[in-house]
């Protein structure tokens, strides 16, 4: 018989994740490796991080701020329209995918990408292509808020036409629209984050503004919310789980120019427990929150079992180091998994 009050996750996977850097870095990432075995650490630093040195220092800074946990960081490089094959090949086994941001169009992206045009992306996709690097891609145009995803997926649609061996990864994803054409091509795969689980654009704005429930891509509406629901919770095995956990100081998310970004990577595991358990897909979480990964990135991560228990969690109002604070989704309510 089934043990109904304890849940247990092996190798935890997050393959979308901000970890900032300097005392927000020491603060945030051992609330992610304290329980996962490994993440896909974003690379849109100030500046951002486009060289091997760079790079190699970045991920000795995570390692360090991990150091009493067995976690690996999997590092990319921002996407460049010029890198050259051999820069590519030189640090291919340092990376796990290249990051390509539109120009613009969230968090320390203003150096990203001003043209999507396939011609102008072909040298450094093919190499990629060629070296079998995946891209990861945020997935959104500078139009209309709500639209802003939609727009995009002729682009992603052109990519996955033009450069069929390469794997192309659909970053958070939050419209049913998306999900429409992650099913249409082979080569298109997706990370799906906890907030757009959970929320729906009411939950920001249609009360009191929650300036600690704003993101990029927003979250939408309850049909786009339940399309989501279905295909996380059937473990699709062309989607993972990327909790996009972005953390920003307190003051620049309560403020009148408030930051996008959803700080939930200490609460990831119980919310996920939480919410396949109430859908009655407990069996399914592993897959979606790293037997997917694994088989999509080709990783063989740290063994590692986090045993979750039926015991309440009031999630902290705010989580702090030094002069740092971050406050997380959900924060002050209650969860009913705690992690053991």
């Amino acid at each position: 018989m089934k043990d109904k009050n304890s849940f247990i996750i092996n190798s935890a996977l997050d393959m979308h994740l901000h970890l900032r850097d300097d005392d927000m870095l020491k603060l945030v990432a051992p609330k992610t490796s304290n329980t996962f075995a490994g993440a896909l650490i974003m690379p849109n630093l100030l500046p951002p991080i486009t060289t091997k040195e760079a790079l190699l220092a970045y991920k000795k800074r995570i390692q360090e701020a991990c150091k009493n946990d067995e976690f690996e960081p999997h590092v990319t490089i921002f996407f460049q329209v010029d890198y050259s094959y051999e820069f590519l090949k030189e640090i291919k086994d340092e990376i796990i995918a290249v990051k390509l941001y539109p120009f613009g169009v969230t968090t320390n992206s203003e150096t990203g990408v001003s043209s999507m045009d396939v011609e102008v992306l072909r040298p450094t996709l093919e190499s990629m292509e060629k070296l079998g690097i995946p891209l990861c891609v945020h997935g959104e145009t500078k139009g209309f808020m709500m639209d802003r995803e939609k727009e995009f997926l002729p682009i992603y649609e052109s990519l996955a036409i033009n450069f069929p061996d390469l794997k192309i990864m659909m970053e958070h994803i939050s419209s049913k629209e998306s999900i429409d054409l992650l099913k249409k091509y082979d080569n298109l795969y997706a990370t799906i984050t906890v907030h757009h689980l959970m929320l729906t654009l009411d939950d920001v704005v249609g009360g009191m503004l929650n300036p600690h429930a704003f993101c990029k891509p927003i979250v939408k509406k309850p049909e786009d919310r339940k399309a989501l629901l279905q295909l996380a919770l059937s473990a699709h095995p062309k989607v993972m789980f990327g909790s996009d956990s972005a953390p920003h100081q307190k003051n620049t998310k309560e403020c009148h120019h408030g930051a996008a970004g959803v700080f939930t990577s200490p609460i990831a595991l119980q919310v996920l427990t939480q919410l396949f358990e109430e859908h009655g897909k407990l069996d399914n979480l592993n897959a979606f929150i790293s037997l997917n990964a694994q088989r999509i990135y080709n990783l063989n991560p740290i063994k590692k079992e986090i045993r979750l228990i039926k015991k309440d969690f009031i999630v902290p109002e705010v989580y702090s180091y030094k002069s740092e604070q971050v406050v997380p989704l959900f924060a002050g309510q209650k969860l009913v998994w705690s992690i053991s």
